[in-house]
């Protein structure tokens, strides 16, 4: 039975990715991560160098966590194409910690045949403290059909999809939240800029 694919009719904005939680991270760990990245910075692998530049013991390559947050997205998107993808490192992740990785939909559009869906990433420890954050831009077929139309050599099935996102949705729940409060009190409330221009433009990369 062929793996599940994932396609853009079936997202919405604030789906959740199903966790992704990896064992905790071990010295043996680190050793094989830096045989495998040709990283053999010693701050990682050499408790004495460590401890001799003050850190309490070695931690986890940044490059690790963020190795696993890529698996999260590829296990989620299959059948799609990973356009963007970046992330910022927050916290430290030391020998012991279990690393937790999440992710939701944060945006979704589409025009000329072409259809993303942006994700909002970030890795907790067993604290529930955040130690990563990032952003993914997937490409996907917008259904079966579509894909195998393409594949066909045929033309991509066409819908224009408007810009979706967390930010606009929440905006606008705000914005109604206020006209309610408004017309209890009686007062008029004074017409301002939808905040959801802010997400108008696509990243560069997912254009091409």
């Amino acid at each position: 039975m062929p793996a599940r694919k994932l396609y853009f009719e079936t997202i919405r904005v604030g789906d959740e990715l199903p966790a992704l939680a990896k064992a905790p991270i071990d010295r043996v760990q680190l050793a094989r991560y830096a045989g495998a990245s040709g990283d053999f910075n010693p701050i990682h692998v050499d408790e004495v160098y460590a401890k001799s530049v003050g850190m309490p013991s070695v931690y986890a390559p940044g490059m690790l966590v963020m190795g696993m947050l890529g698996q999260l997205i590829s296990d989620w998107a299959r059948g799609g194409q990973l356009r963007r993808y970046h992330v910022r490192f927050i916290k430290m992740v030391w020998p012991g910690d279990t690393i937790v990785c999440k992710g939701r939909v944060s945006d979704r559009h589409g025009e000329g045949g072409r259809y993303f869906v942006e994700v909002e990433i970030w890795a907790e420890n067993q604290k529930g403290e955040l130690v990563m954050k990032g952003q993914s831009t997937i490409q996907l077929f917008y259904s079966l059909e579509d894909e195998n139309r393409q594949r066909a050599g045929q033309s991509p099935i066409v819908i224009e999809v408007p810009r979706e996102s967390i930010l606009s949705a929440s905006s606008s729940s705000e914005e109604a939240d206020e006209d309610d409060q408004a017309t209890a009190s009686g007062s008029k409330k004074t017409p301002r800029e939808k905040p959801a221009a802010k997400m108008a433009s696509a990243p560069r990369k997912a254009r091409k």
